[in-house]
């Protein structure tokens, strides 16, 4: 009778809430905190979450950090992991998408992708971007800057910071008087205007994948969180914070 008490007591316990970890794109911060927060209100598992620019996390990554699920801005990171045998093809999803916009500080009027001319936009100033070799929002905006023929006179002018925030932040302050995010970035600061979103085809598409790593300590809970991210509760938490669905 004990024995059987103490089964029923198990079968009704809990079960163990797990802590794993998440590396995730710095254009994540604000949704992806508010989406775990919901995960673990329903399943009890706790992610600690690091945030930087994909490039930074995709080397730490290869060189073996401790994470169980990585979150890319873009694709060519996860790719260049899976290359290396870091990530677990199996689970590989493109979970989120996004737009590139310029902003300017504070109230700045609006342009148009046909006749912008940054340079004499920016002046004496400072453009703002992510890290245009590395970082996926600098790698996109290079490209739409290409695209719209402004690069080659704005490279001498562009002040490049780590990741999008750090790029947000400069113009937020005011250090820089225009700058190239994403537009969920945009969303997030109120010191700053969108002043023209990049037409769709100036770029790559913006696509977020995310993978669970080859040495995660925690792979189940790290594919049911990866798993949950693509249920409509998880996408309707990013698309207010206006991220698209599955790039």
């Amino acid at each position: 009778m004990l024995r059987a008490l103490l089964l029923l007591a198990l079968l009704a316990s809990p079960a163990q809430a797990t802590d794993f970890t998440i590396f995730a794109a710095a254009s994540l911060r604000d949704a992806l905190t508010e989406a775990a927060t919901a995960h673990e209100a329903t399943s009890g598992d706790h992610a600690t979450l690091v945030f930087a620019g994909s490039s930074a996390l995709a080397r730490q990554i290869e060189a073996g950090a401790p994470a169980d699920l990585f979150v890319s801005a873009n694709t060519d990171w996860m790719d260049t992991l899976e290359q290396a045998g870091r990530i677990d093809p199996a689970t590989r999803a493109d979970v989120l998408g996004n737009a590139l916009v310029l902003i300017g500080h504070g109230i700045a009027a609006p342009v148009s992708p046909d006749t912008l001319d940054l340079p004499a936009l920016l002046g004496d100033g400072r453009l703002a971007m992510a890290l245009v070799d590395a970082v996926p929002a600098g790698i996109y905006g290079r490209a739409a800057l290409e695209s719209l023929g402004q690069w080659d006179a704005v490279a001498p002018l562009v002040a490049q910071t780590d990741n999008v925030r750090a790029a947000l932040a400069l113009v937020a302050t005011g250090e820089a008087p225009y700058g190239i995010v994403y537009a969920t970035d945009a969303a997030t600061e109120p010191q700053v205007s969108v002043v023209m979103t990049f037409p769709a085809d100036s770029h790559p598409p913006i696509t977020y994948p995310g993978a669970v790593t080859t040495d995660a300590a925690q792979p189940q809970a790290a594919a049911a969180f990866l798993t949950w991210m693509q249920t409509p509760e998880a996408q309707a938490i990013f698309a207010r914070h206006g991220f698209t669905s599955g790039g």
